[in-house]
């Protein structure tokens, strides 16, 4: 069994996120012996952005987004995961 090196502690996660940048994560966690986690709670960060459309393409969506009972942000959001997946 190989011993593997002691993290260091650190003062801020800028200090943090240097470390890790220049070094290889394996000399430091045995990943043979990592276990998957999940995390149910965390939400995606999101960031608000202004888009102008025309009024009659906005009125267009918001009543596809009635018709499948979604909000009309949620069904845009949605979309554009899909395009940007098939792209």
């Amino acid at each position: 069994m190989t011993r593997k090196a002691k993290v260091p502690r650190f003062t801020s996660e800028a200090q943090e996120r240097a470390f890790w940048e220049s070094r290889d994560s394996s000399a430091y966690v045995d990943w043979q012996k990592a276990e998957r986690v999940r995390f149910p709670n965390l939400k995606p960060s999101t960031t608000a952005i202004s888009l102008r459309l025309p009024v009659g393409l906005l009125d267009r969506i918001k009543m596809a987004a009635n018709k499948r009972d979604v909000p009309y942000q949620s069904l845009i959001k949605m979309w554009l995961a899909e395009k940007v997946d098939a792209a």
